[in-house]
């Protein structure tokens, strides 16, 4: 009954929103000081355009409504309501400025009207649901909205995400409790605070029981009789049934289901950067981003390189092999910021804190990264990004692919002048398996805004360099 009421409550405050929109779009277009421009007919009135209004705000609540935008089980998921409502209003605005013109509707529709209309209902309805989801997440209303999650069997993937079930007072999920398979190969490491619900032979019971919403299932829990068995029995529930694969660990947001030949199989297909329109917007920031960055910073490199000339004679630009996309070597350009002998007779690696190799000015340059500048060239060759992993040296990537799983996954994407491990802090020496996680998360969830989100950041977060 509660959550009838909460969607209810939504359901009829986004109508509010959107009618409102779409009143305050006509008064703003054909009532305000820009209502004569473009218009041909001066007789529009609210009551000749009343049909757009109502037919428009109708539209949108559908599109809302089927998108599933007054879903309880995603009431406290802020993000996909606000990806929800920006979808619907784009879509809106397509559908229903195509769909007036295509059937000529009088008084003819306003294009300007439309778009105001779509700005209007976004800004509304986005402050609308932050007030909901402000109240829905806040106890008890929140406790309410959770889904209850059983476990059958356990492995470190189900691990990590109950670890995450609980961060922030919005969280999704409850965890119920677990069902243990009726044969256990080995010892099974649970942690304590996970209440053991029975045996999987008594799945049924504990569905009824713990009032689950969703049973989650280690592909390797059961053979496949009993997995087929539970999935039918969650079927029977109204509950539902997710398989954890035990043998995906890694780039999980790109793995999908493919036929061959009519099998069924899974395996991990397209990432974001891996579509070409995304490969191209990011080209494009990347050649601006260059080119703005060599102009802006030329009088800062020419004072430095002329700091280290008088320190140390040599030559001031150092140039280093690293790895890059699909493991091609390239040579990565420095300010030199050491001696020029700094590797004689030893092995490479990473510099640490206070190096005495360094040059005086090269604590300084470290410390503000203006020693990596004149990677701006490289971004602008294509051998860099603005934003990605940072590219590691091959010696020291010969150690680290057979130490560290999943490590050369990184060189799917470009390396980066920064990255979303350097803005947490992993930079230099530091520990490369936190780094490696940081950077396989961007990779599968890659997003402009997040790309932006790392560059102005990167002015705010300097720990260590590298």
């Amino acid at each position: 009954m509660a959550h009838q009421k909460l969607v209810a409550l939504a359901f009829l405050g986004d109508a509010a929103i959107v009618l409102f929109a779409m009143l305050a779009a006509y008064l703003v277009r054909f009532e305000s000081h820009i209502a004569s421009f473009g218009v041909e007919d001066a007789t529009i009135d609210l009551s000749s355009y009343l049909g757009h209004v109502v037919l428009g705000a109708v539209l949108l609540q559908f599109l809302l409504a089927n998108f599933r935008a007054h879903d309880p089980r995603h009431f406290l998921a802020i993000r996909r309501t606000f990806q929800v409502i920006g979808k619907s209003c784009v879509i809106w605005f397509a559908v229903f400025l195509g769909l007036t013109l295509t059937l000529k509707l009088e008084p003819a529709i306003s294009r300007i009207y439309c778009a105001l209309a779509a700005g209007c209902a976004l800004g509304g309805l986005a402050l609308w649901r932050w007030v909901l989801y402000c109240i829905m997440r806040r106890e008890p209303i929140a406790s309410t909205l959770r889904q209850k999650v059983v476990f059958v069997g356990w492995n470190s993937e189900c691990e990590r995400s109950v670890s995450r079930f609980s961060e922030g007072r919005a969280h999704r999920y409850a965890v119920a409790g677990m069902i243990l398979p009726e044969k256990i190969d080995g010892e099974l490491e649970l942690p304590e605070s996970l209440p053991v619900l029975g045996t999987s032979g008594e799945a049924r019971r504990i569905i009824r029981d713990s009032g689950a919403d969703i049973v989650m299932a280690v592909d390797s829990a059961l053979d496949r009789e009993a997995m087929l068995e539970l999935a039918e029995t969650c079927g029977k529930e109204f509950v539902d049934f997710k398989l954890v694969p035990s043998c995906f660990q890694v780039l999980l947001s790109g793995l999908q289901f493919e036929s061959i030949h009519g099998m069924p199989v899974l395996g991990v297909g397209k990432l974001p950067l891996h579509h070409a329109f995304n490969n191209l917007f990011k080209r494009a920031i990347d050649i601006a981003g260059a080119v703005v960055g060599l102009v802006v910073f030329a009088p800062v490199m020419a004072l430095f390189s002329t700091l280290v000339y008088l320190e140390s004679r040599g030559s001031v630009i150092y140039r280093q092999r690293r790895i890059g996309l699909n493991g091609r070597p390239f040579d990565i350009l420095k300010i030199r910021s050491m001696k020029p002998d700094a590797e004689a007779g030893g092995a490479p690696g990473w510099t640490v804190q206070d190096d005495p190799r360094r040059l005086r000015v090269g604590a300084f340059m470290r410390k503000w990264n203006i020693d990596e500048l004149p990677q701006f060239w490289n971004v602008l060759r294509g051998e860099m990004s603005l934003v990605g992993p940072r590219p590691e040296r091959p010696e020291l990537i010969d150690g680290f692919k057979e130490q560290i799983r999943h490590y050369n996954v990184r060189h799917n994407v470009k390396p980066g002048l920064t990255g979303w491990a350097q803005i947490h802090g992993f930079r230099g020496d530091t520990c490369l398996k936190e780094r490696v996680k940081f950077d396989l998360d961007y990779i599968e969830n890659w997003t402009a805004f997040l790309d932006f989100q790392i560059m102005v950041l990167t002015f705010f977060r300097r720990k260590g360099a590298c």
